[in-house]
């Protein structure tokens, strides 16, 4: 397909991006005055799978002004990455009508 520029989209989740770093995902776009931090905390095997069992959901400002633990407007623990992800959607909803 000469002429024609493809750009590769990441993954999202709910029309949000989401990116992984290690046990760390970053859900968000940091032009956006938020963005969530889940962090694996403990994962278990599943039929030879590494699946998270207790996920950290912090939401971030994305203002860099600020210091790092005033950057925390929220913060949770939830038991599997789907929850997490859940009240990560929701809270960034909720941030975003302010």
């Amino acid at each position: 397909m000469a002429g024609k520029s493809s750009k590769a989209k990441g993954l999202t989740y709910k029309g949000r991006p989401l990116v992984r770093s290690g046990p760390v995902l970053y859900y968000g776009s940091m032009a956006d005055d938020y963005v969530a931090m889940l962090t694996i905390l403990s994962a278990k095997e599943v039929d030879g799978l590494s699946i998270a069992d207790k996920v950290s959901v912090q939401i971030l400002s994305t203002d860099t002004e600020l210091r790092p633990k005033e950057r925390i407007a929220k913060k949770t623990e939830k038991g599997g990455l789907y929850e997490a992800l859940n009240i990560a959607s929701i809270w960034l909803s909720r941030m975003e009508k302010k």
